[in-house]
């Protein structure tokens, strides 16, 4: 009598071949030529060992980097001259150069990043305002706050503040004096739009001469106060 066809597929003469009682050792599939290791007896229990990946430094996704703080200008440098704007109590425009702000005297000249801003308007600026009475008890002449913004911002910001004489509010509109001494801040990035101002410093010249230079990362406000400058005079 002739064999159906599942009797005759492969999978029954595998199965068939399992089973056989005539086999003494189990059927291995590994190639005859190589033994294996070891062998699990049927009844074991197989437990998979867990994959562990290990890396000896963590992935960063980050392009940043942190930036050293750091300028053209340096202590014991002359400033190079520039020419800085503002507008007088009847709206005309005037201007001043760095060197009738600092030749044979005493003066101090910080910067920010822009008119109007939080720690600007809130905390920097005021600072100056508030201890300039100390600052020129100390010998200062002349305190100036410059800022890449232009003439008729600075004046608004000078009455929105209302900053008397005892602090000049000076305009660098196109900031040739910030290139000059290297303290460009690339804000461009931004979506507030502030595109390429200052960064924030405080500095005590002597003659044209920088005596003390407080410098900021970038916008931060730690070291160029002038509670900063009251200690370092």
């Amino acid at each position: 009598m002739a064999m159906s066809a599942a009797a005759t597929s492969p999978s029954f003469t595998l199965t068939k071949l399992l089973s056989s009682p005539q086999i003494k050792q189990p059927l291995s599939l590994v190639s005859p030529h190589k033994k294996p290791n070891f062998m699990f007896p049927s009844s074991a229990a197989f437990t998979p060992f867990p994959l562990k990946f290990h890396r000896t430094k963590p992935f960063k996704f980050s392009t940043t980097s942190t930036p050293k703080i750091s300028a053209t200008i340096s202590v014991g440098d002359k400033l190079p001259d520039s020419t800085l704007s503002y507008l007088d109590p009847s709206d005309e425009l005037k201007t001043v150069s760095v060197s009738e702000l600092t030749s044979n005297k005493k003066a101090i000249l910080f910067a920010v990043p822009g008119a109007f801003t939080p720690t600007c308007s809130q905390k920097h600026l005021p600072s100056f305002v508030e201890k300039a009475g100390e600052l020129k008890a100390k010998g200062v002449d002349t305190i100036a706050c410059i800022s890449v913004n232009d003439a008729f911002v600075m004046k608004a910001w000078k009455k929105d503040l209302n900053v008397g004489d005892e602090v000049l509010l000076l305009s660098d509109g196109n900031g040739d004096f910030t290139k000059a001494i290297g303290c460009e801040l690339d804000l461009s990035d931004k979506p507030i739009g502030l595109g390429v101002r200052s960064r924030r410093y405080a500095m005590y010249v002597e003659d044209g001469v920088v005596k003390i230079l407080n410098l900021e990362e970038g916008g931060a406000f730690n070291v160029s106060s002038a509670e900063d400058m009251l200690k370092a005079l």
